[in-house]
């Protein structure tokens, strides 16, 4: 009898180190490269749940439905983190576990969304700008966002499947700042996206690089490292930042506050924070890395390349993306069922 509740205990004990060896990370499609999980647990031990999301309400419903703790690592947007930290469901990182946050860039660290640097591992970042096809519009002088609405334009639009994103080009095209909470201005941009539903064909956020590659629209909005990937395999792809400004968004890795394997989810961040690892996803994935120490570890032409990295007077011209306030979040993804019910 003891010998067998004896084994019986082995069992259970292995099950249970078995169910802490892992980490459960859920993050936007396309901005961690398998390649760099399957290292992760090669070189840990350490099993990854690894899952994908694409678009911030998704994971955010995901979040307010875990009551018990599901995830360990999510990588919400900017915006999204301040809303995360004042509702308490994100935890305060303890940096003495993370001996790699040297390497990241000071200018994403103290950031508006995160002023203290408290809660979040800046991962990517981007640019949302105008993709046009030259092959279909070769002299057709695109410089700012309002030109989408042309009606020359008809059908041939691509926009983001991403409510806050669409909505900045509504408000940018008429002067407002696309982190406004105003609910006027809210409800006329909805009324200047209304007007450009003709131009439309598709919404689309997981897989922008093969539609701009196999041509399924030939103008619109698109992140910049996307562009790029495209324009690898579709020359005619130019990617543009809009005279009538842009925006920058942050995508950063933080810790739920009822994250179930809180120890795996230092390892991964302190893992990926590596120089070497966070070069190694932007050369799988081409988006810019908020990691300073990883530049240096890039070929030249990449580290150098304007889409990728555009320089300091482009990015004087753009709005780091902020929360808004409650009823104008509700203002938003209400007009944003409206506007995809006309489509």
């Amino acid at each position: 009898m003891k010998k067998c509740l004896a084994l019986a205990l082995n069992f259970f004990c292995a099950m249970a180190f078995a169910d802490d060896n892992v980490v459960n990370v859920y993050v936007w499609s396309q901005e961690l490269s398998p390649q760099i999980v399957a290292q992760f647990q090669k070189d840990t031990g350490i099993k990854v749940n690894y899952s994908t999301f694409d678009s911030n309400e998704v994971l955010y419903a995901k979040m307010k439905a875990s009551k018990e703790g599901e995830y360990d690592v999510v990588e919400p947007s900017s915006y999204y983190i301040t809303r995360m930290a004042r509702e308490n469901r994100i935890e305060k990182l303890d940096k003495s576990k993370l001996s790699n946050y040297g390497n990241l860039n000071p200018a994403f660290t103290h950031p508006d969304y995160d002023p203290k640097g408290e809660y979040s591992i800046p991962w990517v970042w981007g640019l949302t700008g105008i993709f046009v096809n030259r092959q279909y519009y070769p002299d057709d002088k695109i410089a700012k966002w309002a030109d989408l609405w042309s009606p020359k334009y008809r059908d041939s639009v691509l926009l983001l499947d991403d409510p806050r994103e669409v909505f900045n080009i509504g408000l940018l095209t008429l002067g407002d700042n696309p982190n406004t909470s105003n609910l006027t201005q809210l409800q006329d941009a909805y009324t200047n996206l209304v007007a450009l539903l003709p131009n439309v064909r598709l919404y689309n956020s997981s897989s922008v690089p093969s539609i701009l590659i196999d041509e399924d629209a030939t103008i619109g909005m698109a992140w910049n490292a996307d562009a790029y990937k495209a324009s690898l395999q579709n020359p005619n792809i130019e990617f543009i930042y809009p005279k009538d400004r842009f925006v920058i968004w942050v995508d950063a890795f933080v810790i739920p506050s009822n994250a179930p394997h809180r120890e795996n989810a230092y390892k991964f961040l302190n893992y990926v924070m590596q120089a070497k690892i966070a070069a190694w996803q932007v050369q799988e994935t081409y988006y810019p890395t908020a990691n300073l120490a990883a530049i240096a570890e890039l070929p030249p032409a990449l580290a150098k390349n304007k889409i990728i990295f555009p320089d300091a007077a482009i990015l004087k011209q753009a709005y780091f993306q902020t929360d808004i306030d409650d009823s104008a979040l509700d203002a938003v993804s209400r007009y944003w069922q409206l506007l995809k019910l006309q489509s």
